[in-house]
């Protein structure tokens, strides 16, 4: 077969700690759940007009025309996935990377530039996530485009330059992470949120900026440049009255709130209430001179 250059969208879907799967269910177990998982993906694969490439352990490597499809395909193995579905009575993680690109089709595989940074994708990708680029963003249409949320900025062997990556939402708009302990406390409505950070102040009015971001990049509305800040960490959204904190980061948000209780933010969202202290990446220390302090007054 001839060799064929094209532009397409290639996904890279995972279990996620599969060699811990086989320690714990025996490898005949196992091996039965990730067979029938990675059925799973192919057959949603092949609904949204993909084509499996090939199954690399317990990854699916699939090739999409659309960026578009790709993503869809994604987003519904995380929706089903996470639904309750089982895999020879098993509960599994998958993960999701993909990369819209110049590729090269030759003897019904696939090599090439998507196929690197697709692969990188999936490498960042954290359980029940999916990962993309800028240049993926930038073909899809609508709705899905929105649902991407930019969280940093990578570097991939082959590439000279930077890739901007995006974090594709794939739950429903207004699913909240709940933390427990926190569902019935009262968090007070006010279109103000207030911030403090070394010797800056500042006040978030929801009638002017509806999202706020926060990390060490230069755009962002407030510089936190910590040692483990992400470029683009985290952001404050006013959601029906209330802030919300969405992180959005590679090493996570730490929240300790008014009446002491420490809580970790991965890929995850907060409604905010009363008082408390923000860091980006690190735990919350007397010592952290990057400390953001906040209030809902």
């Amino acid at each position: 077969m001839t060799a064929k250059n094209v532009e397409v969208s290639i996904m890279f879907a995972d279990v996620v700690e599969s060699t811990r799967l086989y320690e714990s269910l025996g490898d005949e177990k196992a091996q039965a759940a990730v067979a029938e998982c990675l059925a799973f993906v192919t057959s949603v694969v092949e609904r949204h007009n993909g084509i499996v490439i090939k199954t690399i352990g317990d990854e699916v490597m699939s090739l999409f025309p659309l960026a578009d499809d790709a993503v869809k395909a994604a987003c519904e193995i995380q929706e089903v996935n996470e639904a309750g579905q089982t895999y020879a009575g098993e509960r599994l993680a998958l993960r999701a990377g993909l990369h819209h690109g110049p590729a090269i089709l030759e003897n019904d595989d696939v090599f090439g530039d998507a196929v690197n940074v697709a692969s990188r994708m999936a490498g960042i990708a954290k359980a029940s996530q999916v990962i993309t680029t800028g240049e993926t963003v930038e073909k899809l249409t609508g709705e899905l485009r929105e649902r991407a949320r930019e969280f940093d900025i990578a570097t991939v062997r082959g590439k000279q330059e930077e890739i901007r990556i995006f974090d594709v939402v794939w739950e429903k708009e207004g699913e909240i992470t709940k933390l427990v302990g926190l569902e019935n406390k009262a968090r007070p409505r006010s279109s103000i949120l207030k911030l403090r950070y070394g010797n800056e102040h500042l006040e978030i009015n929801s009638a002017e900026q509806a999202v706020f971001a926060l990390g060490r990049a230069t755009h962002c509305d407030l510089i936190v440049p910590g040692p483990l800040a992400s470029r683009v960490h985290c952001r404050f959204e006013f959601r029906r009255g209330k802030f919300v904190l969405v992180d959005q980061s590679t090493n996570g948000t730490f929240v300790r709130t008014q009446d002491g209780e420490d809580i970790y933010l991965r890929r995850e969202q907060l409604l905010l209430w009363g008082a408390g202290i923000i860091s980006l990446g690190e735990e919350i220390t007397d010592s952290n001179p990057f400390l953001v302090h906040f209030l809902c007054p």
